[in-house]
């Protein structure tokens, strides 16, 4: 059966109860009625929640066969906690696991063997890349992998479509009842954002940590009320790979000058006025927009009301030269942001559902008026894929790229035409992680192409002078420089599932095949 975005879905996942995706907003004002975690009462006074060994402390929570547990990726390239509980897991003989992380990514190279053999079984995340992503893509892992988005996974976990047995949360400090903190210890991350629901509702919850802290160990980002067990151990990260000592700013004339584009416009939208909302990612071209639409502000006599989303230490600059009125923070790429979150009374902390989760009364993202984004590739439907490279294997991440692009006023896809030998833009893309009637505006190194639906993105440009073209046009230069490339070889397994944010199939990677030419 296809989908709204022409993309055919098996019958037998349809027979296993999924839906696929009917577009944009199709579940809007639909009832929830939100799952809860099972808990238990403590009446009597208590001292320490604090257990001898990581052993000890998932002994004590009964993980057996077949149960899922959970982790996030605060720590992102740095972070040893997921790999210390993997292995203690498969020393324990314990199997059949899934893990329903927030993010996967080469630090957890590691947990690729235990899907040759048999420890882990399912994979719920955002993210798969490195060594796993090509373990999932050969067809290794026992189930479809099922990938969604940041907002997507909230409202799965709260919907009770994704129940969590225990969740392991690395904290930099933690007191000896549970009240965890991303600042103040060795391997500080600046927000807990993406654990905060892991914490809410998994049945038992298990904070790690490398800084215990006199309690309490306030103000927490997870509360001690949520937490059954706290583990002191030795390193839960590397702290030079958890945070960069500043997110790069490209120097790369190219990106620079799609930057520029980004941010001129925005300049021309009606929505670029005194008060406007703003989230832009860490990836070179979208991070340097910050560095174009600070004078264009200042030319208008203009400040943002508040960013949101991953931040860097360029969004906390522009605060701090009064241009910035509160930030919403639900995770730290650079030192600069975590030492800035600390020190300013407008830098705030946010969960990730009141960021980007769908099935709320109104997730922040709700009221963003632009957002700059990355692409692997687009297509002539304006599709976006940011999970799958060339060649089919899983190696990124769909994050909050097709919420925010449903949410904002104006979504912005910053990308190269080409990438080596590869175009970007292009007549189909491999794999649709945001559809294309979300995205808005496409802005290449060729050009720029607005989505026709967008008639008044049109009409507000149209005397700004900026090189418009139509995505055709950018996908026939784009071959011209490339030709046009031979198709990825599938076959028929399905090893991952692409969730739309509200739950429904939006595309589907199937096991790859060995590369062969035509003849």
């Amino acid at each position: 059966m296809k989908n709204a975005v022409g993309r055919e879905i098996p019958d037998e996942l349809l027979k296993e109860g999924w839906k696929v995706y009917q577009g944009a907003g199709h579940r809007d004002g639909e009832l929830l009625k939100k799952q809860g975690p099972r808990t238990r009462i403590g009446e009597k006074p208590q001292g320490s929640k604090l257990v001898g060994s990581l052993r000890e402390a998932i002994q004590r929570c009964g993980l057996r066969d077949g149960m899922t547990i959970s982790f996030h990726h605060h720590f992102r390239d740095g972070d040893y906690v997921a790999n210390l509980v993997m292995k203690e897991v498969a020393e324990l003989g314990i199997r059949d696991v899934t893990i329903a992380a927030s993010s996967l990514g080469a630090a957890h190279d590691p947990i690729a063997r235990y899907i040759e053999e048999g420890v882990v079984t399912g994979l719920q995340t955002s993210g798969i890349r490195g060594r796993m992503g090509e373990v999932v893509s050969q067809g290794r892992l026992r189930t479809p992998a099922i990938l969604r988005s940041h907002g997507g996974r909230v409202r799965a976990i709260e919907e009770g479509e994704v129940h969590i047995d225990v969740a392991f949360i690395g904290a930099p400090t933690s007191d000896e009842c549970g009240n965890a903190r991303a600042v103040g210890g060795r391997s500080d991350c600046g927000v807990l954002s993406y654990a905060m629901a892991d914490a809410e509702y998994a049945d038992r919850v298990v904070v790690i940590t490398d800084t215990l802290v006199p309690y309490p160990n306030f103000p927490a980002s997870i509360h001690g009320i949520d937490v059954d067990y706290v583990v002191k151990v030795d390193e839960i990260g590397d702290p030079k790979k958890i945070a960069t000592a500043a997110a790069r700013m490209t120097q790369n004339p190219r990106d620079l000058m799609m930057a520029e584009t980004a941010a001129k416009v925005m300049a021309a939208t009606p929505w670029f006025k005194d008060g406007f909302s703003f989230q832009t990612g860490a990836g070179g071209p979208s991070l340097a927009v910050n560095r174009f639409i600070e004078p264009l502000m200042r030319e208008r006599g203009i400040r943002m009301r508040w960013a949101i989303g991953g931040i860097t230490g360029s969004i906390c600059e522009l605060m701090d030269k009064g241009l910035v009125d509160a930030i919403l923070d639900t995770q730290d790429f650079d030192v600069a942001a975590i030492e800035h979150i600390g020190k300013s009374p407008h830098h705030f902390e946010i969960s990730a559902s009141e960021y980007a989760n769908p099935a709320n009364k109104g997730a922040l993202i709700n009221k963003l008026d632009f957002v700059v984004l990355a692409a692997l590739e687009v297509d002539t439907d304006f599709n976006v894929n940011v999970i799958t490279g060339s060649d089919g294997v899983l190696r990124g991440a769909p994050g909050g790229h097709p919420d925010t692009a449903a949410s904002a006023r104006c979504c912005i896809i910053v990308t190269p035409l080409t990438r080596g030998r590869m175009p970007t833009v292009c007549e189909s893309v491999v794999t649709v992680t945001t559809p294309g009637e979300d995205v808005d505006v496409v802005i290449t190194d060729y050009g720029i192409a607005i989505n026709p639906k967008r008639s008044d993105l049109i009409e507000a440009t149209k005397d700004s002078g900026l090189p418009f073209k139509t995505i055709e046009e950018l996908r026939d230069i784009a071959y011209s420089i490339t030709g046009e490339p031979e198709k990825v070889q599938f076959g028929d397994r399905v090893v991952g599932i692409i969730e739309a944010r509200d739950g429904t199939i939006m595309d589907v990677v199937r096991e790859i095949k060995p590369f062969s030419f035509r003849d």
